[in-house]
């Protein structure tokens, strides 16, 4: 650790955290992608959250934000990360994209993030973390609604779904291109089963899931179904 003020509390060693994040939590749990290790481990992931919440920004739990939304664990957004097999130059589009470290992520591994995220507070957030972080236009945030997807952008060659959803909308697979890939995570397929990170394809004109790595994260309220009259 650092030393803030004199007789004040020291100030968190940031870099040292980064390196324990990448050295103890993601190398151990099969993240291997060399650009992803590195982007993570360059990153300033306290950023991405509100500054009272900065010391719990490399736990390896999910950090949860306002508006019942929650920036992932490190391990499980690198392995969704992994799943879409980022290339230099790929087109990404992230939703509920929250405060923008996984569209970070993903620039610095070089896409080309489209980011798309309704609440104006972690908008907010997203705003300032990104600021002079990245190239311009390497992550361009836009506010609406996830659940469409965001056609104007597409085809895709990757889409991240930030979150737990019931089913990938086919509206959000119709928007991958040929080979295109999409991460996100489904629940359980039975009651009482983990929920599970899934990896899509779009091959041949058609799309399909195939299940990844058991895992656990908050639901996207915007995917939920509404709920329907109990008689």
């Amino acid at each position: 650790m650092t030393h803030g003020a004199p007789g004040g509390p020291a100030a968190p060693d940031w870099e040292a955290a980064r390196r324990f994040m990448v050295d103890g939590q993601l190398r151990p749990n099969k993240v291997t992608d060399p650009l992803l290790l590195a982007a993570m481990g360059a990153l300033p992931r306290e950023r991405f959250v509100p500054a009272a919440l900065a010391p719990r920004a490399y736990a390896d739990e999910d950090v949860r934000l306002p508006g019942g939304r929650a920036l992932i664990e490190p391990m499980v957004i690198a392995r969704l990360l992994q799943l879409l097999r980022l290339r230099e130059g790929d087109r990404m589009l992230v939703l509920g994209a929250g405060t923008g470290y996984a569209a970070a992520v993903a620039a610095r591994c070089g896409a080309r993030v489209v980011a798309v995220e309704d609440d104006p507070a972690l908008l907010g957030i997203a705003r300032q973390a990104l600021d002079g972080l990245l190239p311009a236009g390497a992550v361009s945030l836009v506010q609406a609604d996830p659940v469409q997807g965001h056609a104007a952008g597409a085809p895709y060659d990757a889409i991240l779904i930030e979150g737990e959803i019931p089913a990938v909308p086919p509206a959000i697979a119709a928007q991958l291109a040929e080979g295109g890939r999409l991460a996100t995570i489904l629940p359980g397929a039975a009651r009482g089963q983990a929920a599970r990170a899934v990896s899509g394809l779009r091959a041949g004109g058609s799309f399909s899931v195939t299940d990844a790595f058991d895992c656990a994260t908050l639901a996207l309220p915007h995917f939920q179904a509404a709920p329907g009259f109990v008689f």
